[in-house]
């Protein structure tokens, strides 16, 4: 069996960054890294069409067992989630006063993907693949959180964590209820001793139990879907993968991230280092993020920079003053 890790590393990285009329911009980076394949995958809409003018989505998906599900979701999870009753304009119209109606939405579009994939996996021969999901629905009163999986989405304000997605892994107790009621087990920390996570889209051959719905199988594609109301000290979100959460925990990134706003006015540039970070600390899979900034962000300050400044100035003298005294006298 090949095994899943390159001898050295992919280092290019793929940037890309927008903003629209709302008031949100965002950069994205990816990396393949030390993985033998790219399997992440990201959806970046700024502003939607139509109806929802005034709304936002991003997406990252951590594809695993190839890439397929999570490419194949990347371009077509939002049009589902639409195409539900909850989005028919005719009959309903997605209001701010009522978020669950938005939430059912999502909830109902995952479980629509996921059957249409199933299908299609059978009729095309699809790889047995699978992807998390980590997004965001950003309307004018609302952030709407959507996990699915072990993917990552946090929001900062006030140079805090105000909020976090909770990973869905097989030995997080009500994911092990589960997984055991339907005919299955928790074997190092993985579903039947294979699968890492408890809920995704695809891993079609952990969802063959036909009498059973698809939120009772092994594995789930049914999210958690949470809303947070918006408010001016909202400062950023990061969408991951486990690539980067793997290697840094949510205060100490809100913190990098909040102090890089302070001297860098460039997102892409925060991306490139919020990645290099993660491989310098050893993370081995791929690594994709997504930096959201609403107008309550950090901006670079004066003060920040001259602090930064003399922070280099003093690494570098000590650089210096530790080759001279390492020179070989004459």
């Amino acid at each position: 069996m090949p095994s899943p890790y390159l001898d050295r590393p992919i280092l290019e990285k793929h940037i890309s960054e927008g903003g629209s009329d709302l008031g949100v911009n965002y950069a994205l980076a990816s990396m393949q890294g030390w993985r033998a394949q790219m399997e992440d995958a990201h959806t970046c809409m700024p502003q939607l069409k139509g109806e929802l003018t005034d709304w936002a989505y991003f997406a990252v998906f951590d594809g695993h067992a190839g890439n397929t599900v999570a490419q194949y979701c990347s371009r077509n999870l939002l049009e589902h989630i639409l195409a539900t009753v909850f989005f028919d304009f005719k009959n309903y119209c997605p209001s701010d006063n009522n978020p669950e109606q938005v939430k059912e939405g999502i909830r109902q579009g995952f479980l629509d993907i996921d059957r249409h994939m199933h299908k299609v996996s059978h009729r095309d021969s699809w790889e047995r693949s699978g992807s998390t999901a980590a997004a965001v629905m950003i309307s004018p009163r609302y952030i709407y959180f959507i996990n699915c999986g072990d993917s990552r989405t946090l929001l900062c304000h006030d140079g805090k964590v105000v909020f976090y997605t909770e990973d869905h892994k097989p030995f997080n107790p009500r994911e092990k209820e589960r997984i055991q009621n339907a005919g299955g087990s928790v074997t190092l920390q993985r579903v039947n001793g294979s699968l890492a996570v408890s809920r995704a889209l695809g891993d079609f051959d952990f969802k063959e139990v036909e009498w059973r719905p698809q939120t009772e199988q092994l594995v789930s594609p049914e999210p958690e879907v949470c809303e947070v109301e918006r408010t001016p000290e909202d400062e950023f979100l990061i969408l991951a993968c486990d690539g980067v959460w793997d290697a840094i925990g949510n205060e100490e990134l809100c913190s990098f991230v909040r102090s890089r706003l302070q001297v860098c006015n460039d997102l892409r540039d925060i991306c490139a280092q919020v990645i290099d970070l993660c491989l310098y600390k050893g993370s081995l899979d791929n690594i994709s993020i997504i930096i959201i900034c609403f107008p309550g962000a950090p901006q670079v300050s004066q003060e920040a920079l001259q602090q930064e400044a003399a922070l280099e100035r003093h690494i570098d003298m000590k650089v210096e003053g530790g080759q001279n005294h390492c020179q070989i006298p004459p």
